[in-house]
């Protein structure tokens, strides 16, 4: 009676957390969502005009594995469909990437870069005073 007990529990615990675990990978699947295939199969975002608008859907593509691993799936799957949409129509995509501002661009090259926290300059050391 206790092995059947014992069994029926741990086949109980096993279907349930791969139940549990189904769900939440299924939640946002960024890498099932085939993102870079959809980027990398488009002729128009190949050709070299078309440079930052393929960054700029990679970088969201990073963005969604990143709220995919903290587990944002909201926000996950929000963007994968946003990834897909501008992948799917990347005339549309690239009309709306099409901001040649200079001094947007070097803001964004700038906030790219990672940025050391700021240390304070030592106080000056008072001379040690003469003894007479």
């Amino acid at each position: 009676m206790r092995t059947l007990l014992a069994t029926a529990l741990v086949l109980f615990c096993t279907t349930l957390s791969a139940y549990t675990t189904g769900n939440a990978k299924a939640a946002c699947d960024v890498k099932g969502a085939k993102l870079e295939e959809a980027i990398a199969g488009k002729s128009e975002l190949r050709e070299s005009a078309n440079k930052q608008a393929v960054r700029d859907l990679r970088t969201l593509r990073d963005a969604a594995i990143i709220l995919e691993t903290y587990q944002y799936e909201p926000e996950c799957e929000r963007l994968v469909t946003i990834i897909k949409t501008l992948a799917a129509n990347p005339d549309k995509a690239i009309e709306r990437s099409g901001d040649t501002d200079e001094e947007k661009a070097e803001d964004l090259m700038e906030a790219r870069q990672p940025k050391a926290p700021a240390t304070e300059a030592p106080s000056p050391v008072a001379p040690a005073a003469k003894s007479k």
